[in-house]
């Protein structure tokens, strides 16, 4: 099995080489042959069980810096009833590190302006509760008054489309990929705005402010620390390239 590993990763006269991710998805295929030859007792032992797979490296999240969150937030026209949902469905992404579907599922009654705060339903059904920042309740505060109501009075929606019913998540990306062409932000690639890039943003620039990563993974919703240290990993990317277009010797020549 080991031998197998290798040998898609170096390739042959006949067949190119895979990438680390395409030999681990073809182990995995393989794994998964021999787990059930032994479950179906067609052989008595499973010689592929102790190969791990190839380790994948770690991909670090797409993050906005503060210019760049400020102008895509600033691309969306204030006027009119859809343009007050869009800024306050940015806005509010951008607040409060939500996914794009624990957005659009949010209800009226889940925020509280008053308060500050908004509560999200996450994976698995588990909630949080969360705050909201000053811009992100005023463009909300706008919207529910000014915008909301002459969309749909009914639907429990706290973001809702032009025929009254629930902002899809396919809609709310609309939204963000139109506001990042506007900023003159890319919007295709490996570097393309995307929906969790206002996550990601949101978490780096919480990390990159002194944030704890205990509580940016309580505010993400993480079930595991693991899944939030990545983004420690692109705030020492930045602290590098400050780095070395600051420090007179930390460049050769």
């Amino acid at each position: 099995m080991a031998a197998h590993i290798a040998a898609l990763r170096a390739g042959d006269g006949e067949h190119p080489p895979l990438s680390a991710a395409s030999a681990a998805r073809a182990a995995s295929a393989v794994r998964g042959l021999h787990r059930f030859a032994v479950r179906e007792g067609l052989t008595p032992h499973d010689p592929a069980r102790e190969v791990k797979p190839p380790t994948l490296p770690k991909r670090l999240p797409k993050a906005l810096d503060v210019d760049q969150v400020e102008r895509l937030l600033a691309a969306v026209d204030p006027d009119g009833p859809l343009a007050l949902r869009d800024r306050s469905l940015l806005e509010f992404l951008y607040a409060t590190g939500a996914r794009i579907s624990e957005a659009v599922g949010a209800d009226v009654d889940d925020v509280d302006l008053a308060d500050g705060t908004a509560i999200l339903r996450g994976k698995g059904g588990k909630t949080r509760l969360v705050p909201i920042g000053a811009y992100a309740r005023d463009a909300l505060d706008a919207y529910l008054v000014r915008g909301r109501p002459a969309l749909s009075p009914r639907c429990p929606r706290v973001f809702v489309n032009a025929r009254g019913g629930g902002l899809s998540r396919q809609s709310a990306w609309a939204t963000l990929r139109r506001a990042a062409q506007r900023a003159g932000l890319p919007v295709d690639g490996a570097h393309g705005v995307s929906p969790h890039t206002l996550r990601h943003s949101y978490a780096t620039h919480l990390l990159d402010g002194g944030a704890d990563i205990r509580v940016v993974q309580e505010l993400l919703g993480h079930a595991s620390v693991t899944t939030t240290q990545v983004y420690t990993l692109v705030t020492v990317e930045r602290l590098r390239e400050v780095y070395a277009t600051a420090h007179p010797r930390a460049l050769t020549g």
